[in-house]
């Protein structure tokens, strides 16, 4: 099978495509054959070692997918012969590997998809569905005025749409350029604003009345969350979810403790058994075949343009979900 491999922290170029045996299915598992994987930013991180964990080389990366079943195991149910199914390969014993025409992995952790929902979409509500319903669930949006940095992207354009429909009182999407801000709106945004404008924190406050947002999900990280603190009303909540690029000063956690507000962490895995991955993905993946969720997908890549693929994520031009397509 063709499967992308990586040998040698560096730049997308690092990627490469090279041939391997095809795996074979061990007792409780399954073969997939695969239709459609996802690619995350964190996995740009990691390709370069600038991730919070340094994985061990060579690797194929890769911790979602969706495809068909094609062969199980001893002691699994052969009635899955033939199922589409999402892999969460995150969850797995081999959390990589899903840059690749052929994944194994456990059958209890397969999630069937619905006739409706396309193999990309599936790939889409894995790692950041799932991140944007459990970010809402730990700090709900219910009556608050919300901000989403980064709304145009894989995790925003869900949070958007989901804490609209959990509650929230105003829904404010950040993003960078009037392309990213038209589509946000399309989302269900109340307001947009530019991030790379220097006054955009002033526009927050401006668009809530004065008072500055009462949550904001940061699922960027970096510089941005010390900015994130200016646009954060009195007494409102920041959650944090970028790992490995948390930037605040002690400096910036005086200010923080002086207004009254407060920082959450957010980490998903550990929020994650088996009943509750399989319930959420089931509950994300009917709500898209059903349309009250829009899947967006920025950019699909056949397995040789994995680099492509990374480029243009680490260049932040992609909107929604980047997928590869073996």
């Amino acid at each position: 099978m063709k499967a992308i491999q990586l040998s040698r922290f560096g730049g997308p170029e690092m990627l490469e495509v090279v041939d391997l045996p095809a795996p074979v299915p061990q007792a409780g598992e399954v073969l997939i054959r695969v239709h459609a994987a996802g690619i995350n930013f964190f996995e740009a991180l990691m390709r370069a070692d600038r991730y919070a964990v340094t994985p061990q080389l060579p690797m194929i990366p890769g911790v979602e997918a969706a495809g068909v079943v094609e062969a199980v195991g001893q002691g699994v149910d052969v009635g899955l012969l033939g199922r589409r199914v999402a892999a969460p390969l995150f969850m797995s014993q081999r959390p990589h590997s899903g840059y690749a025409e052929q994944v194994t992995m456990s059958a209890d952790l397969v999630v069937p998809l619905p006739d409706a929902l396309p193999f990309e979409a599936a790939t889409a509500l894995m790692v950041q569905g799932l991140t944007a319903l459990h970010l809402l669930r730990q700090s709900p949006p219910d009556d608050k005025a919300v901000l989403v940095p980064a709304a145009s992207g894989g995790v925003g354009t869900l949070l958007v749409q989901l804490a609209r429909l959990k509650g929230a009182r105003q829904m404010i999407a950040a993003a960078g350029g009037k392309a990213k801000l038209d589509f946000a709106l399309s989302l269900g945004a109340d307001a947009a604003v530019d991030y790379t404008k220097p006054d955009w924190p002033a526009r927050v406050r401006d668009l809530t009345g004065g008072e500055g947002a009462n949550i904001i999900y940061d699922t960027v990280g970096g510089a941005l969350t010390a900015a994130l603190l200016e646009a954060l009303a009195s007494g409102g909540e920041l959650v944090f979810a970028a790992l490995g690029r948390f930037g605040l000063a002690a400096s910036d956690l005086e200010r923080l403790i002086g207004r009254n507000q407060s920082l959450r962490g957010f980490a998903l895995l550990p929020l994650l058994s088996a009943d509750v991955l399989r319930a959420s993905l089931s509950e994300l993946f009917q709500m898209a075949a059903s349309g009250l969720l829009q899947v967006t997908i920025g950019g699909r890549f056949p397995l040789d343009r994995a680099g492509e693929a990374h480029r243009l994520l680490e260049e932040r031009r992609s909107t929604g979900k980047v997928v590869l397509i073996p």
